[in-house]
This record gives structure tokens, sequence and C-alpha cells, in this order.
């Protein structure tokens, strides 16, 4: 299976987002840096609203993800409910 992975800069407006993407896939593996954030997964990564509105207290959307976004690796699908990585078969 491939791996997929999101990078984000570290700063206080992510750590509650990494937080999130953390719960919702618990294998995912975390590679932090000095200035970024990799989260690792085997095949498939989600990044659910929901989560991370829960963990900041207030509305979220998710295109606001790519303020913070570094990169990605994997193919993407977006709702407004959720962003899922992963690779195609």
């Amino acid at each position: 299976m491939s791996t997929v992975f999101l990078a984000l800069q570290t700063n206080e407006e992510t750590r509650p987002i990494i937080e999130a993407i953390l719960q919702d896939n618990p294998s995912a593996v975390v590679d932090e840096q000095p200035a970024m954030v990799k989260i690792n997964a085997d095949g498939r990564l989600v990044v659910r609203r929901q989560t991370i509105e829960e963990l900041t207290g207030r509305d979220y959307d998710l295109q606001e993800l790519q303020v913070n976004m570094i990169t990605m690796s994997g193919n993407l699908d977006q709702t407004d409910d959720e962003i899922t990585l992963f690779w195609k078969a």
C-alpha cells in the first residue's frame, strides 16, 4: 500500500488541526520538523471538518487548510465535510 501525506506549517493555528487529523487517523505517523509537521498514512488520510470544529471551538471551512498547507501526496477528494487523500488502485 502506498503512503499518502499532508505537510502543514507549524504554528498556533495548525496545532488543533493536526490533533484532529491524528484523532481521526490513529494509524497515521507524525514527522515533526522545526517549521512543519508531516502526517503520513498508509493508503488513506481523512481530514474531517467536524473534528476540527470540536477542537477549535469555532466553525471551520476546510478551504482554510490551504493557507497552512505546504504540500500533500495522493489523490484528493474534497467535500464540505472532509478532505480525503488516497491512492487509486
